[in-house]
């Protein structure tokens, strides 16, 4: 659309980090500004990669192109390396993919209910999580506080715990934690006074949630 209007080359710039700002918001959510300029940075890195390739494709094997169709009489060394190269390069980006494809199934859509108050958040089922409190074995779901401060009471139940850091963890009773439609009633919150840095995670799921893992 903007091609149709004259604006000069630095205001077009900015509209163009605010376009790439607002497509990486719509599209994964805003989360924190660490969050977000991450996904900025990878959306940015694939298309300095993209914009190179097809750069590469005009100087180094074509004499003329129409648009992205391109034209060479004759044929270079650079068609072999190329060729040597990209087996490598699949197998790297593949093997990188089932990795992020893997980590992501783990990722879950988390509602939980305070009475009548619902915080709808995302969580992320951690193997490592098998926190139970010593009382009535309740697997201990983690959240960060500053999420659900203003839906809590000043009721807590402390629960020790121990592994590679021990101490008490501050646990709030819920009504219910529903998981991608599973639900739950027999579980506790445990409160995090720092943020989950994990890409957009609020919520540490308990190993222990039979129907999840």
């Amino acid at each position: 659309i903007f091609l149709f209007f004259k604006i000069s080359s630095v205001i077009f710039f900015f509209i163009k980090i605010f376009i790439a700002i607002l497509m990486c918001i719509v599209s994964f959510g805003y989360k924190d500004f660490r969050y977000m300029l991450k996904n900025i940075l990878y959306l940015y890195l694939v298309s300095i990669v993209l914009g190179g390739a097809l750069y590469l494709l005009n100087i180094e094997f074509s004499y003329k192109n129409k648009g992205i169709i391109f034209y060479h009489n004759g044929i270079g060394i650079n068609i072999f390396v190329i060729m040597f190269i990209t087996p490598i390069l699949m197998y790297f980006y593949v093997k990188e993919m089932k990795d992020l494809k893997n980590n992501y199934s783990k990722y879950y859509d988390v509602d939980i209910y305070f009475k009548d108050k619902k915080v709808s958040i995302i969580g992320f089922l951690d193997t490592g999580n098998n926190l139970v409190d010593p009382y009535k074995k309740r697997p201990i779901v983690i959240v960060y506080e500053g999420i659900i401060s203003k839906y809590i009471s000043d009721k807590f139940l402390l629960v020790p715990y121990s592994g590679i850091n021990s101490g008490i963890l501050k646990c709030v009773k819920v009504t219910k934690i529903v998981v991608s439609g599973i639900e739950f009633k027999n579980i506790l919150v445990g409160l995090s006074s720092k943020k989950i840095y994990i890409d957009g995670v609020d919520c540490i799921l308990n190993n222990n949630m039979e129907g999840i893992c």
